[in-house]
């Protein structure tokens, strides 16, 4: 097959799309309504699906009223019955695929189903998506001119019971069509290297000659690589290296703090940077505009979608609402009912709307204390755990305490810096933070695998607090009272800074 003439069908194909696209947004709620039905009808055979009576559900008022709103513990059970070989649990087709990731409380890692219908009507058509809102908002692209570079994450799959489980850009890589080799770099083989040394090494050594006018990743990961590609090919910055870059498309954590340093590293002023939501459980939303920190709420990607207001909150007793009732700049925890037979799934973030017509939303984080700088994911009863291993061995006790990230400056990873109030200290901080970061890992893969080697994260620094600074700073902010906590994990460092200050104030 000749590059070009591929190159060139495909552009058409994907503009084509547009049309599609155009129809659930002038139309959403017609079509998020099909959805739900068509969901309903797929699965009423299902054991889920005769538990709850989906035959005889025919409006949103009786479905949210017969399914209940679940967590990740609540399904778990029928995950591992499917997991072990018992097929049409909540989906009628088998599957065989599971996307491996962590944010549970009482395990290391979750096991998320994926059908083929959602690897094809969903994180296939989002990657399609992507390019098809990016070339018809820059007709005078030439991305397909050269190739597109993919970054997944931790790539091995693994099989257990016959079925399969691994990072979902594993699950993707491994599923895509035979031709995505001819508009993607690395290859498929290299793209699903294990060890993360040696597939950078691999990654670099196939894409340094080649036309690279795309990159696709996560923001901390991408920048490891890129730093990399600067030192091998000794270059100033990365244009240098491949002259025809145009976009990054990025996602999985805030691009914010790492905005600045992928601008010297591509000192090109016409380039794009679109942002992309999605998960192990499905996609959800693509940037559809240029210089914009807005995301299109993709709506006909068998996700049908329902939102409860945070300040109503109240986890699997919440009520939630369809995307009609939803206002613009309310914080809403997501609910998600898919293809992959996850009904009513309560996914742990939260969202607001930027527009109603149409639907255009912002991540604003998640539903509890949480750092996901670099995609590590670390909720606040993975710290709480990983505290009382370490306070155990090192007979210590802790007061109060909160976690801020350090951000990736240049060739330096980046971090987590604690400030803990001990009313019992260890004797040595040192140690006890080496048994904090091993507790960490063994809590949280995700965690885990940034870790390693140092090349995101590194040791976690941690700063004793003199006693009483915490009511100290709560009072300082007038917020002495049962209503008012200190932040325990944060996304931004400003917490810890104030405290860091207050500390130097009052011991000058």
């Amino acid at each position: 097959m000749q590059i070009p003439l591929f190159n060139t069908v495909l552009s058409w194909i994907l503009k084509k799309r547009k049309y599609q696209v155009d129809m659930f947004l002038d139309h959403p709620v017609e079509v998020q309504n099909e959805v739900l039905y068509e969901l309903l009808s797929e699965a009423k055979q299902t054991s889920v699906g005769k538990k709850y009576g989906f035959e005889d559900i025919k409006n949103y008022a009786s479905f949210a009223e017969k399914v209940p709103i679940q967590q990740y513990e609540s399904v778990e059970p029928l995950i591992e019955r499917n997991r072990r070989g018992e097929q049409n649990v909540f989906w009628p087709s088998k599957i065989q695929w599971f996307a491996k990731s962590s944010g549970t409380t009482n395990a290391k890692s979750k096991f998320i189903p994926v059908s083929d219908e959602a690897i094809d009507d969903c994180h296939m058509k989002a990657g399609k998506d992507m390019l098809c809102l990016f070339i018809n908002n820059n007709e005078d692209t030439e991305i397909f001119k050269g190739k597109g570079l993919r970054l997944g994450g931790s790539s091995a799959i693994y099989e257990d019971n016959d079925t399969f489980f691994g990072d979902l850009s594993a699950i993707i890589i491994e599923n895509m069509p035979f031709w995505a080799d001819f508009s993607s770099a690395p290859s498929t083989k290299t793209a699903l290297m294990s060890e993360w040394e040696t597939k950078m090494d691999a990654i670099i050594a196939e894409t340094i000659q080649e036309d690279i006018t795309s990159l696709t990743g996560v923001p901390s990961w991408m920048l490891v690589l890129l730093n990399r590609v600067l030192e091998v090919t000794g270059k100033d910055n990365i244009l240098q290296v491949w002259p025809n870059l145009e976009v990054y498309f990025h996602g999985g954590v805030n691009f914010k703090p790492y905005k600045e340093q992928y601008e010297r590293l591509i000192p090109k002023k016409s380039f794009r940077y679109y942002e992309t939501y999605n998960a192990s459980e499905g996609f959800f939303a693509i940037q559809d505009r240029n210089n914009s920190d807005e995301l299109l709420l993709m709506l006909d990607y068998g996700i049908f979608y329902e939102f409860i207001p945070m300040d109503q909150y109240q986890g699997e007793e919440s009520v939630a609402i369809p995307l009609e009732q939803v206002k613009k700049g309310v914080n809403y925890a997501l609910v998600i009912s898919t293809n992959s037979g996850l009904w009513r799934y309560l996914i742990g973030d939260t969202i607001k709307f930027t527009n109603i017509k149409p639907y255009r939303i912002k991540i604003t984080g998640r539903t509890k204390h949480f750092i996901n700088v670099f995609g590590e994911e670390l909720v606040i009863e993975n710290a709480e755990d990983a505290l009382e291993v370490a306070c155990s061995k090192h007979n210590a006790t802790v007061l109060e305490f909160t976690v801020a990230p350090i951000f990736m400056e240049a060739e330096n990873s980046g971090g987590h810096e604690w400030l803990i109030e001990f009313k019992k200290a260890p004797d040595d901080v040192i140690d006890f933070a080496e048994t904090l970061d091993e507790a960490l890992k063994e809590i949280n893969s995700d965690y885990e695998a940034k870790r390693y080697l140092n090349l995101t994260i590194a040791m976690p620094i941690i700063h004793q607090a003199p006693k009483g600074l915490f009511y100290q700073w709560l009072k300082k902010n007038d917020k002495l009272g049962g209503q008012h906590k200190v932040p325990r994990l944060s996304n931004k460092r400003s917490y810890l800074e104030e405290l860091l200050e207050l500390r130097h104030s009052e011991a000058g």
